[in-house]
């Protein structure tokens, strides 16, 4: 609209009745949540804005699509905005991501998203993981003192597939035999004394030293004083690698001992665990092929690393290739 149009319709808002007025407000509410949006985006990308493809920082501003100002490369002659390259780029209904980033904080199934925010419930989904694609990622570099590792199991699960390598289950079913098996996802968790957590999804079966050496190993500080079960994958990983060891015979019933004035026990990585799974249980079964993503979420949470919607938009759009 141009200014002219613009001063006549806007000095005829006193004119307009009560059902009126609350008309215009309700068109212009959305209105309001894509401005605070579009706002936070290009003050987060500002700082390190440079070209996606030659990573140069001379562009110019280029017009405007999708609500977004967008940019050219002065080297490449590359057009390009803030989400490019992003996890949310091409997504649309901009102006309801952060109703959404607080859907997440308040960790909703996907039905009762869609339905409060006003999408179908296969964007939320979708969203979802887009929204979770650098969360999974936000871990601590280094775990350090007294490290207590220990791996829980859950059910390998293909929901959403559209075609399985097995025969379904019904409702989840169980696993055809017991114990640990090639059925069952193994999750490795190791956490210090401090709160630092490092988690990942190692495979299917029973932990094994090659896993820890490519899983663990990289986030634990040479020094640390490694605390586990007496699963025989730790004392080999340990053993070869110089890295002081103890662990806790829980077969034995034995939950916690003392060595001097340590405290040798497992309890905060189990206790993680079972937080991890209780949490779990509410969005009904999730695929084993998303699992990082639900382990980095509930990191997130667990540590309140994300306490608001704008924090977490934040993270959602870093640059992939940073």
């Amino acid at each position: 609209m141009k200014a002219p149009r613009f001063t006549r319709w806007f000095a005829n808002l006193p004119l307009l009745n009560v059902p009126q007025r609350r008309q215009v407000l309700d068109a212009l509410h959305p209105a309001d949540g894509l401005g605070q949006v579009v706002a936070l985006i290009a003050h987060a990308r500002s700082p390190g804005r440079c070209c996606p493809r030659c990573g140069s920082v001379r562009c110019n501003r280029h017009g405007f699509a999708n609500d977004l100002q967008r940019f050219r490369c002065c080297d490449c002659g590359r057009t390009f905005n803030d989400l490019t390259g992003t996890p949310l780029a091409r997504l649309r209904h901009k102006a309801k991501w952060l109703a959404y980033s607080q859907v997440l904080l308040d960790s909703l199934p996907v039905r009762k998203a869609g339905d409060l925010v006003g999408v179908h419930r296969n964007t939320a989904f979708r969203w979802r993981h887009r929204f979770l694609h650098w969360i999974k990622l936000d871990r601590p570099t280094t775990l350090n003192g007294i490290v207590e590792a220990d791996e829980t199991f859950l059910l390998e699960s293909q929901k959403g597939s559209r075609a399985l390598d097995r025969p379904a289950r019904r409702r989840g079913g169980r696993a055809a035999r017991p114990g640990i098996s090639g059925e069952l996802d193994c999750i490795l968790v190791a956490r210090d004394r401090n709160g630092g957590t490092v988690d990942a999804v190692t495979g299917r079966g029973a932990l094994t030293a090659a896993q820890l050496e490519r899983d663990l190993l990289p986030r634990l500080d040479p020094q640390s004083f490694l605390v586990s079960d007496s699963h025989l994958a730790y004392r080999a990983f340990a053993r070869k690698h110089g890295i002081t060891h103890e662990t806790v015979n829980l077969r034995a019933g034995v939950r916690a001992s003392r060595l001097g004035s340590l405290a040798i026990h497992v309890q905060n990585v189990n206790a993680y665990h079972q937080r991890f799974k209780d949490w779990l249980r509410g969005f009904r079964g999730v695929a084993s092929r998303y699992l990082a993503n639900y382990l980095g979420w509930r990191w997130a949470l667990d540590g309140e690393r994300v306490r608001s919607p704008e924090q977490l938009l934040h993270i959602a759009i870093r640059v992939i290739n940073t």
